[in-house]
């Protein structure tokens, strides 16, 4: 597992251009009610930048990237979601992408640990939010929402299941894609509540802040993914080593 300040000097000058354009977000700030072609594209920046990111870091088509560019493509599903929701009028457009990004996100994560305890909490815990919310829901919107909450309840259950800390299997990474999964919840909670409930003050700050710690998690979790396929191969080929050596014929000396 690579330490985190190996890590920081290797990976944090990647990072400066991702806080240099959520500083700049945050600085212009263009309410959401004011949408155009220049709010959409400061919205979009942090998470391009993210993207190149996951670039720099290494991608390929070989299996060793599989996580990078599952990843990566969540981070582009999203980014288009993003540029989707500065237009009112296209919020089911934009969950789509975001309920796509999910998809990949999960099919990043595996399904391994199942883990039913986690699933069922993350269940449970979304359809109560989305009843709360239902009084607030109409045409369209209703079957909608429902499909949004059991995908970004799924990309929450393997997120949280692949970490195994009561196992002492976990990283620091899959530390960060947790994390990155829980802050989505939060971001996505706060636009529910403010869409279909009531109005949340400084709404538009407190999403697009989770929003981007979210995904900043999630593209930090791609820098140990290549070692941690490196050593599930390597443990792999051990098992399969120590299974045949086990059945090995014995040899009798015949004197």
């Amino acid at each position: 597992m690579t330490s985190p300040t190996a890590v920081l000097k290797s990976v944090g000058p990647k990072l400066v251009p991702f806080f240099k354009t959520v500083a700049i977000y945050f600085v212009l700030f263009i309410p959401d009610t004011s949408p155009s072609w220049f709010a959409c594209l400061i919205k979009c920046l942090p998470i391009v930048s993210l993207v190149v990111f996951v670039l720099l870091h290494g991608i390929s088509l070989g299996h060793e990237y599989c996580y990078s560019r599952r990843i990566m493509t969540g981070l582009v599903l999203c980014c288009i979601g993003d540029a989707f929701l500065v237009y009112k009028t296209h919020f089911i457009h934009g969950m789509t992408s975001f309920g796509l990004g999910h998809l990949a996100y999960v099919y990043a994560f595996g399904f391994y640990p199942f883990n039913a305890y986690v699933l069922s909490v993350c269940l449970v815990t979304a359809t109560g939010v989305y009843l709360t919310m239902l009084p607030g829901l109409h045409g369209a919107m209703i079957p909608a929402v429902a499909v949004y909450f059991f995908l970004l309840s799924l990309m929450l259950w393997r997120a949280i299941a692949r970490v195994r800390l009561f196992d002492d299997l976990w990283t620091w990474t899959k530390l960060c894609s947790c994390a990155g999964a829980i802050l989505f919840c939060f971001s996505d909670a706060f636009i529910g509540i403010n869409n279909f409930i009531a109005p949340v003050p400084h709404a538009q700050v407190l999403i697009m802040v989770f929003y981007y710690a979210a995904q900043l998690g999630m593209a930090l979790s791609v820098v140990d993914s290549m070692a941690s396929s490196s050593s599930n191969v390597n443990t792999a080929v051990k098992s399969v080593a120590a299974a045949a050596k086990s059945q090995r014929p014995m040899r009798i000396k015949v004197n």
